[in-house]
């Protein structure tokens, strides 16, 4: 299927990125500046459709970013540390976020001629974003269905949604991911902070998947206080 990747450069899409590129025909990768603290993941997605010798384009919604107040993520707030099973991370949710981005994916998708639309969304996530639940992935398609009747017919590629990071990981040692290449730090700093709750994810999930982490992180111990040695 010809297929649009939505890639932040994060681990996540980057693999998505690389399974596509393996099990279709991609089309080009997507990127949105919504206005995020740094710009280092749209770097890693314009380095990852180099890689795979596909279009990369960004589409800027800072305007609409702004108006999505109250996210560590979008504003001057601090990112907290810890994992994403604590209440503090509730501050890093932006609202809307994924359904603005797929509405939009989906009427480029449209406009091109492609077939599907794939996102990165896993299981991870289902406890703290809403917008990355199975429900609301078959909501949105079901949305998207009467939304383009009689004009196209694309389809929401979620493989993940099930899965968690480590299947992902899993996945990425499978298609031969640069991982190191890809950046997930919700801080932007040099390096990965190895603290906040995407660093504590990431660090964890190469652990369960048996996978060699090949990221540098400032602090590489703190994931290991912050799961509570349930790994």
């Amino acid at each position: 299927m010809k297929t649009i990747v939505i890639c932040s450069g994060g681990l996540d899409s980057v693999t998505l990125a690389y399974r596509i590129n393996n099990e279709h025909e991609l089309m080009g990768l997507l990127s949105f500046d919504y206005g995020q603290r740094h710009k280092k993941e749209i770097d890693s997605a314009a380095l990852c459709a180099a890689q795979l010798g596909v279009r990369h384009q960004i589409i800027d919604i800072q305007h609409i970013g702004q108006s999505l107040t109250g996210s560590a993520l979008t504003d001057d707030l601090d990112v907290p540390d810890g994992h994403y099973e604590e209440d503090t991370m509730r501050v890093t949710v932006v609202p809307n976020r994924n359904a603005i981005m797929l509405a939009i994916a989906f009427g480029i998708a449209s406009a091109n001629g492609a077939e599907a639309v794939a996102a990165a969304v896993h299981g991870g996530d289902h406890f703290i974003y809403p917008d990355c639940r199975p429900d609301f992935i078959n909501a949105f398609q079901k949305m998207q269905d009467h939304a383009l009747d009689g004009y196209a017919q694309i389809e929401l590629m979620a493989p993940y949604v099930h899965q968690s990071k480590a299947d992902i990981v899993t996945d990425g040692a499978k298609y031969s991911v640069p991982f190191e290449t890809t950046w997930s730090c919700y801080k932007g700093g040099e390096q990965h902070c190895g603290r906040c709750g995407t660093c504590v994810e990431r660090r964890e999930a190469f652990d369960i998947a048996g996978v060699e982490d090949p990221t540098i992180y400032a602090d590489p111990n703190f994931w290991r206080q912050a799961t509570g040695g349930k790994t």
